[in-house]
């Protein structure tokens, strides 16, 4: 039997799974680890919630970043009597098989800022277009290098975390449109110590070199915005992603050009508000308008706008409107509740 539907068998959890439309909505927020991006995850719990009337509504993670813990964990929280999960695959294929058995038990499952691969019996995939954010904020960042020799350097995070190929792809996509050189990828650093070790030493070495950094993932976008700051002449041309207040600032300051937005938050509270409906009678429209996506065929894109100086400090509102708009579009177009 699955390892799942084995730990349920004659738990009293199974009972409240199998009740499906009858059930009380009880959704786990659960990422595949520690990480800053998933702060938003835990208000976005609480709100999701009171808005929703769910039984509840909790934001639970691995202590590492590892796809067997956060597997043990999704275990741990079908027995606990939640039935509903809004999950960001630890790996987009290794997370398979965990995640189709949480669908066995009549759990929805929605893959939440990140997809994982075709096929799976998640219910969709709702997250930023991770290929396309990059293409687009690597577009951005050429405009502000401006003509001429333009070489630059490509920050991002972990290459087992689901987007992090689609990015390195996107940068790559627009500077061959455009002619421009990446001189240096470095990967596996979205944490403190190895972002702030390996970009300090490349910015060391390599800063007179460059014209412009990309950034995909959180911590580095955080780092080499500081590191932008203390060199200080704003030569090198720096497009970032996510909204941690330092690159915010840095944008401000006019260190960093630009962010491309993710809104964690607003996926979290959207996947909570689907998560319910799902459990309790609806179901994915025949004609859901999908996107295409590389991993998948059931992607709904949550929007990934730019943020620079120009409405930087509006980025509340930004962040506001993308969830207004994203959760009507969810409800209208690809869910069925007859």
């Amino acid at each position: 039997m699955k390892r799942i539907t084995t730990l349920l068998t004659g738990a009293a959890t199974l009972t409240v799974v199998a009740l499906g439309a009858q059930a009380e909505t009880k959704v786990a927020h659960v990422p595949g680890g520690p990480h800053p991006f998933f702060a938003d995850w835990e208000p976005a719990s609480i709100a999701a919630k009171e808005d929703f009337n769910l039984g509840a509504a909790d934001y639970k993670f691995p202590q590492k970043w590892e796809l067997n813990l956060q597997n043990d964990l999704l275990e741990s929280l079908v027995t606990q009597g939640y039935n509903a999960f809004a999950i960001h695959p630890g790996d987009p294929v290794g997370s398979v098989p965990t995640l189709n058995e949480l669908v066995g038990t009549g759990a929805p499952v929605i893959a939440v800022s990140a997809c994982v691969n075709d096929p799976s019996d998640v219910s969709f995939c709702l997250a930023s277009d991770a290929g396309a954010s990059a293409y687009t904020g690597t577009k951005h960042l050429i405009e502000a290098m401006g003509p001429g020799t333009r070489k630059i350097a490509h920050f991002t995070g972990w290459l087992v975390e689901p987007n992090t190929q689609l990015r390195i792809d996107g940068v790559a996509k627009a500077a061959a449109e455009a002619g421009v050189e990446i001189v240096q990828v470095i990967a596996d650093i979205d944490a403190p110590e190895p972002a702030e070790e390996k970009i300090g030493a490349y910015l060391a070495a390599h800063g007179s070199e460059i014209d412009g950094v990309i950034t995909t993932a959180w911590v580095p976008a955080v780092v080499a915005s500081n590191a932008m700051r203390r060199i200080g002449d704003k030569r090198i041309k720096m497009v970032a992603i996510d909204h941690d207040e330092v690159v915010m600032n840095a944008i401000r300051d006019g260190f960093v050009v630009g962010s491309m937005l993710q809104n964690p938050y607003g996926q979290a509270y959207v996947a909570a508000f689907a998560a319910d409906k799902l459990l309790n009678g609806c179901e994915v429209s025949a004609d859901a308008p999908f996107t295409s996506h590389p991993l998948t065929e059931r992607f709904i894109d949550s929007g990934a706008p730019y943020v620079d100086a120009s409405n930087v400090d509006t980025r509340a509102d930004v962040d506001r409107a993308m969830t207004e708009e994203l959760i009507r579009k969810v409800e209208a177009d690809f869910l069925s509740c007859n």
